[in-house]
């Protein structure tokens, strides 16, 4: 296994298209659809691959989907462990319309996993070695219970691994109280777990150790759109203004900065130039078209404008 494991229980392929404009009740002309594999944590993998690293993906998937999944996978070349489960592999749908740029996104539900076939993602992290980072990105299927997280944070810490956690609500909220590494709320997501009506550039370190300090997390990053982004431990903090680009779309821009943030980290950097290269894969998503990621041209150029 990788140094890095990113784990996806809710898989999707998305499929994305362009139209020439949305009216209701008429028949939409498509252009040719691109299908790509998608959910948190394979994304995160495929961003890293985009990075020049290498991660295992870890995921679970079935049907003539799941088939279908499992060769997108493959295409992306990247190491990855496949876990059936007795139902279908979502799909995601995701329409531009050209006339106005707009953007629409259709999420699919998935199937329904039974204990068994969850708790088989348990059973690999704990039989597996090697891993120094395991990231848990995006929703959780359906069936998994919120003592997943319990479960997964124990074993990574048995490995003397690190658990990065990108999610959100009841998932985040119960993730802290498990005790990770490192988790990357937005700033609404920290203005709910910390119980207030809102939250600005001013309060976000008080926020976060609050968190920190209560045995939380170690790292928190948190996401502040136009404001950059703020990273916190107990001792110190970093922020990271965004820098100005021409955005086309923000599909992919969580994924693509857990990503660099990982890549980083991997290599030791100081956390100042960790979080400036993972705004700088952010940022890199967001001047691509559609569900594109980062690619690390992008990332390289961004990221010395930003030293």
């Amino acid at each position: 296994m990788e140094k890095i494991v990113t784990i996806t229980t809710n898989a999707a392929i998305d499929k994305s298209t362009v139209i020439d404009s949305i009216a209701p009740e008429k028949k939409l002309r498509c252009s040719q659809p691109k299908f790509e594999p998608g959910g948190g944590g394979i994304n995160v993998s495929r961003a890293i691959k985009k990075l020049g690293g290498n991660s295992t993906a870890l995921f679970l998937c079935g049907g003539h989907t799941g088939n279908f999944f499992q060769q997108l996978i493959k295409q992306e070349e990247i190491d990855a462990i496949a876990i059936p489960f007795n139902g279908y592999t979502r799909e995601n749908l995701i329409v531009l319309d050209s006339s106005t740029n707009q953007q629409y996104r259709f999420g699919m539900p998935g199937g329904i996993l039974q204990e068994h076939e969850w708790r088989a993602v348990l059973d690999e992290l704990r039989n597996s070695n090697g891993y120094e980072y395991a990231v848990i990105s995006g929703s959780n299927a359906r069936g998994v219970p919120l003592t997943f997280y319990d479960e997964l944070a124990q074993i990574v810490k048995e490995k003397n691994a690190k658990l990065v956690v990108d999610t959100s609500e009841e998932a985040l909220e119960h993730a802290l109280q498990c005790g990770v590494y490192l988790v990357k709320p937005n700033l609404g997501e920290l203005s709910t777990l910390c119980g207030v009506a809102e939250l600005d550039s001013t309060n976000v370190v008080e926020a976060a150790r609050s968190i920190i300090n209560k045995g939380g997390c170690e790292i928190m990053v948190v996401s502040m759109g136009a404001a950059g982004a703020m990273l916190i431990t107990a001792t110190e903090y970093v922020h990271v203004a965004a820098p100005a680009v021409k955005r086309k779309s923000t599909v992919g821009a969580g994924d693509s900065m857990v990503a660099g943030i990982l890549v980083a980290l991997t290599k030791g950097w100081p956390l100042k130039n960790v979080l400036q290269y993972g705004v700088a894969c952010g940022t890199a998503a967001t001047i691509n078209d559609g569900t594109a990621l980062c690619n690390i041209t992008d990332v390289e150029r961004i990221y010395n404008f930003m030293q």
